[in-house]
């Protein structure tokens, strides 16, 4: 029976504030991330699978029904979420992540922009996302629902997620209202890049 369990946080609710409010992060990782979670759980049982590797299983997501792509999705988009923010982040990417960058796309300032562009461009609820190609280049994406580029059934913008903004209502209504841009503004200031450094270098050392 398939297991997946709802991720610790490393800091409190309270943490991130005000750039994420103490209410928002306590129904965000509680309740939603929970039910992507206890859903999961129930459809792999269904579909009789067992394999507690989820990188595996979305990486061949169109094996599955809607149930697996949507709740795997909101449990991997999620837990990569939590994992690269922080109180105290640091603020720049540094070494072979930030040389990627200004290769690819100018500056960070630039990368920023380009996020935010497609976090606005987005329609309806998704995720906006900074990852590595399988060729090892940078690119950026949006994807609608908890859909991510590591799922086989993306056609264009594959490849393994580094940063992920989820831009669902639920991660920012409370504060931020309908301002999405205030929100993809904000998230700069609580995303930490020496954890985006440490999942660049682990699929570098991956597809390499």
């Amino acid at each position: 029976m398939n297991s997946f369990t709802l991720p610790q946080l490393t800091y409190s609710y309270d943490a991130l504030e005000p750039f994420i409010d103490k209410e928002t992060m306590t129904i965000h990782h509680q309740r939603h991330h929970q039910a992507y979670i206890d859903n999961l759980n129930a459809a792999l049982e269904k579909a009789e699978e067992t394999s507690t590797d989820l990188d595996s299983i979305l990486q061949r997501v169109s094996e599955y029904g809607p149930a697996v792509r949507n709740n795997g999705g909101g449990h991997y988009n999620h837990s990569l979420f939590w994992e690269i923010l922080s109180p105290n982040p640091q603020l720049r990417p540094e070494g072979k992540l930030a040389e990627a960058i200004d290769s690819t796309f100018g500056s960070l300032e630039d990368l920023k922009a380009e996020m935010k562009k497609a976090g606005l461009g987005q329609f309806g609820s998704g995720w906006v996302w900074l990852f590595v190609k399988f060729n090892g280049s940078l690119a950026v994406a949006s994807t609608p629902n908890q859909d991510n580029p590591m799922m086989d059934v993306q056609l264009v913008n594959r490849g393994f997620p580094i940063v992920g903004i989820d831009v669902w209502e639920h991660a920012y209504y409370l504060a931020y209202q309908n301002k999405r841009a205030d929100y993809l503004d904000s998230f700069w200031s609580v995303l930490d890049w020496a954890a985006v450094e440490k999942k660049y270098n682990e699929v570098l050392n991956k597809i390499r």
